[in-house]
């Protein structure tokens, strides 16, 4: 359990520090498209070769295929919330969704069992959420800035939605393999992006230093998950991942200077501490 906890904290860094590069980037959509397309032209091989040797039955296929549409849709709306909002703010929300909904899908579906005070670490872990989001102004600012709040729910929704998939996904494909599957989705999520006139010669010519930083650390944190997820109950280890949570937030406060920041470091204190509590409920 100490190896896959391990996995888990460095996944969450890995995942923090590529999103702070997608932020920082103008054209976020071929951004996010180009950082995943090393890691998946080098593991199609691995995904033919277990595709060629292993049957699956149709239920199977379909959650693979599940996987790999959740992932094109989380990708549109992960470059969408980010042209739209604050990393200090959206990251969390969107993060923090599947803190209360894997674990209670884990309970309720996959049987899993939590013991009372991880289920405290996930209430701290939630009042921070809300502390972040902050609270309305009113008028046609309110009205703008309820639009990333709501992309980053959608994109949250769709990171539990996979993250309980792939967990059974897991019983019958191996993590490289899996982790194909997940590139290729989300790769298929940002294509018509991509495929326009100068968009990518343009974006690498300017980014190329930080897209091979995230050409590792995009898929390298999704893989350390999966190798977790193999070990360990998901209900468990999904909310320790968010240790990203805080991590994000000190990237879009000291390197991005977002405003709020006393709120939000404040807010990032009590996800600290929950994860803490979650952490110690992992068996």
């Amino acid at each position: 359990m100490t190896i896959a906890l391990i996995f888990v904290l460095c996944s969450g860094l890995a995942h923090a520090l590529w999103n702070l590069f997608a932020k920082q980037s103008e054209d976020k959509s071929v951004f996010l498209w180009a950082i995943y397309a090393p890691a998946t032209v080098l593991l199609l091989p691995v995904l033919f070769a277990e595709l060629a040797h292993e049957r699956y039955a149709a239920g199977e296929w379909l959650l693979l295929g599940a996987s790999l549409g959740m992932q094109a849709l989380y990708a549109a709306l992960l470059s969408l919330t980010y042209r739209m909002g604050d990393l200090s703010q959206v990251y969390p929300l969107m993060r923090g969704m599947p803190t209360l909904l894997v674990p209670l899908a884990g309970a309720l579906l996959l049987g899993e069992r939590m013991p009372p005070w991880g289920w405290l670490g996930i209430g701290c872990m939630l009042v921070g959420f809300v502390v972040m989001i902050g609270r309305s102004q009113g008028g046609d600012a309110d009205k703008e800035s309820r639009k990333p709040i709501a992309l980053a729910v959608c994109v949250g929704l769709c990171i539990a939605s996979y993250t309980l998939i792939d967990k059974v996904n897991l019983q019958h494909i191996s993590p490289l393999a899996l982790l194909e599957v997940t590139n290729i989705g989300f790769m298929l999520g940002l294509t018509p992006a991509a495929c326009k006139r100068g968009r990518l010669r343009r974006t690498i010519g300017n980014h190329w230093r930080t897209m091979g930083l995230g050409a590792v650390l995009s898929p390298g944190s999704y893989l350390l998950f999966l190798l977790a997820a193999g070990q360990a109950d998901v209900s468990a280890i999904s909310p320790v991942r968010e240790v990203g949570i805080v991590f994000g937030t000190l990237f879009g406060l000291f390197i991005l200077k977002e405003r709020q920041g006393v709120r939000r470091v404040t807010a990032s204190a009590a996800v600290a501490a929950g994860i803490v509590l979650v952490a110690s409920s992992a068996h």
